[in-house]
């Protein structure tokens, strides 16, 4: 039993996958549209894990009992949600369970000759986790069913030269409002935001104590349940930097600690922030500081 649910099953085509979940081949090899809003469906069990090669974009309309797995985390829609899985991403999902929604799913030849093929490599929330799933107002619903909607209708009635144009259009304007919407939420989340800025300045406080190395931008991420991605798009809306950046400049404020109150070398200060050479430190320390560390020791 446990080396049956160890299966990974990949999907290489759309046709595939729907064939997987006993649903009809769909109507363009490339693209499928899902609707469960009107008509829930029961979707049947598929193996404990899974991969798509296309990308994935649903959007859950209502509370689910179905606890869906993607990477490592669960999550649980207890409101419904928009999320974005790319290809190659391991997804599992406990079996049986009916919700209301749409699924879009995008195979990358479908965008092929058209900019967005290289550009929705772009948006961040492709490596977001599942449990950074996007909450929307009753507004922000709005404009997203309409784009669905619209898909909908040129995939199942207008199928002709302009069809692929049309449809690529409306991706776009989804994720270019899914990207409007994301920056929004980590704004209105501020209070839980403000308590992850504080552990993480804690977090970074404890680590250049305690450990040697520098840290990760994926080990940080992992101390606060966050993804990488997501950790670094919150910071950027939030304070103007990235966590790589976040690191760097608790890193510094630690480096002119060492230099202005001990007589450790510049590369002593280096060994002991885990720099394994001491002119990269030097060179970080210049770039962040316009100063070389010995320049900066002597203005003490």
């Amino acid at each position: 039993m446990k080396q049956e649910e160890n299966i990974l099953q990949r999907f290489n085509t759309i046709a595939d996958a729907l064939a997987a979940f006993g649903l009809p081949k769909p109507r363009h090899p490339l693209v499928a549209l899902m609707n469960n809003v009107d008509n829930r469906i029961v979707i049947p069990a598929l193996p404990h894990a899974h991969v798509l090669n296309f990308y994935k974009i649903s959007f859950h309309t209502n509370k689910l009992s179905k606890r869906y797995k993607y990477g490592n985390q669960f999550y649980d829609f207890d409101e419904g949600g928009l999320f974005f899985i790319a290809p190659g991403q391991v997804i599992a999902a406990e079996p049986d369970d009916d919700h209301g929604g749409y699924v879009i799913l995008i195979h990358p030849d479908f965008l092929l000759g058209h900019p967005l093929a290289k550009k929705i490599k772009q948006y961040g929330f492709w490596s977001y986790s599942v449990n950074e799933v996007l909450h929307l107002s009753e507004e922000e619903r709005s404009a997203i069913m309409a784009i669905f909607r619209i898909f909908e209708e040129e995939l199942h009635n207008r199928i002709d030269d302009f069809s692929q144009d049309v449809m690529i259009a409306q991706i776009e304007l989804l994720l270019t409002y899914a990207n409007r919407f994301y920056k929004r939420q980590f704004i209105t989340r501020k209070p839980v935001n403000h308590d992850v800025l504080q552990r993480l300045d804690h977090l970074l406080d404890d680590y250049f104590e305690n450990e040697k190395g520098i840290p990760t931008v994926q080990w940080l991420a992992e101390q606060v349940n966050l993804s990488p991605g997501y950790l670094s798009d919150m910071l950027r809306t939030l304070v103007g930097e990235n966590a790589q950046h976040l690191i760097h400049h608790k890193l510094i404020e630690k480096a002119k600690e060492k230099l202005s109150t001990t007589n450790l070398s510049v590369a002593e200060v280096a060994y002991e922030l885990g720099f394994e050479y001491p002119q990269s430190f030097s060179k970080l320390f210049k770039a962040k500081t316009n100063l070389s560390p010995v320049e900066f020791r002597k203005s003490f």
